[in-house]
């Protein structure tokens, strides 16, 4: 199997901040696009993320457009010796679709274990919180919740400049 040209890693780097395709063989379709073969593009980001140029490919969902409407961070203050584990339960639900863990801010902050969860009405959102909640035995920590009032842009990794602006990275 040849290695990928020069052009055609930042043609294949620029297809891959566009996302993968949506199809059964990705990187025979991104082969196609760079006239190699997907075992040389398989190799190629296989040596990038070798490098540490990235980590993992991950998903960007639009949840809004999906007719989500609604969504908040739920936000708990567990002990120390039990926030693996609590995040670990919690994470694994269906509608939970972000779970992390962050150290605590005090004096202001005092939550260290975050999940988001959509819904399409807040009343929906909130009922999901308190089932989960109760499901986990998690209603007695401290907790809250905040909506989000607004959408930012969401986008995958950047990692190619354009052919005009040279190599650069992201």
């Amino acid at each position: 199997m040849p290695a990928l040209s020069s052009a055609q890693q930042l043609h294949l780097r620029s297809l891959l901040e566009q996302g993968l395709p949506l199809t059964s063989e990705p990187y025979a379709q991104l082969a196609e696009h760079i006239h190699s073969d997907s075992h040389s593009v398989l190799a190629a980001v296989q040596q990038w993320q070798d490098e540490g140029l990235f980590r993992r490919f991950g998903l960007v969902v639009r949840h809004h457009q999906l007719g989500y409407k609604a969504n908040a961070m739920l936000v708990l203050d567990i002990p120390d010796d039990a926030v693996a584990a609590a995040g670990a339960q919690l994470a694994e639900e269906p509608r939970v679709t972000l779970c992390y863990r962050r150290p605590r801010r005090l004096p202001d902050w005092p939550y260290n274990l975050f999940c988001m969860i959509h819904g399409r009405a807040r009343d929906e959102v909130e009922g999901e919180i308190a089932a989960l909640l109760a499901r986990h035995q998690l209603h007695s920590y401290r907790h809250d919740w905040l909506f989000s009032t607004r959408a930012y842009k969401q986008r995958g990794g950047h990692f190619a400049a354009s052919p005009a602006q040279g190599h650069g990275h992201g």
